[in-house]
């Protein structure tokens, strides 16, 4: 029986993948499959390695949709304090980020919205 944990991540539009912070990484207990040369951002290069898990995401009608994969993880303590959601799956919907209403919505290809002036 698969254990699903729930996991906080930062949608990062600029990010070229999904990585996993050091703390999502430990509470997931993941084997690594590989060292990786590293991940940069912000901070610059830091270690990482690479896990093959599975991310669960919840529409808004409450079913599920879900994302097999493998994903790099930080391994370096103060690397990355929250894990970030990347292009490697929001490429795959259209993604709209409202910052002064705080949401963020993922639209499937079944999905359309319109942008009205109020």
């Amino acid at each position: 029986m698969l254990l699903w944990k729930k996991i906080e991540f930062l949608v990062d539009t600029g990010a070229d993948c999904t990585v996993f912070s050091p703390a999502t990484l430990a509470r997931l207990g993941l084997p690594w499959l590989d060292a990786q040369d590293g991940v940069s951002g912000l901070g610059g290069l830091t270690h990482s390695v690479i896990v093959e898990t599975q991310i669960r995401l919840t529409r808004g009608d409450s079913g599920k949709v879900l994302f097999r994969g493998r994903y790099a993880a930080v391994t370096g303590l103060d690397a990355l304090d929250i894990s970030v959601l990347g292009r490697d799956v929001m490429g795959l919907f259209a993604v709209i980020v409202d910052q002064p209403g705080d949401v963020v919505c993922m639209l499937g290809q079944r999905h359309h919205y319109g942008i009205e002036q109020v």
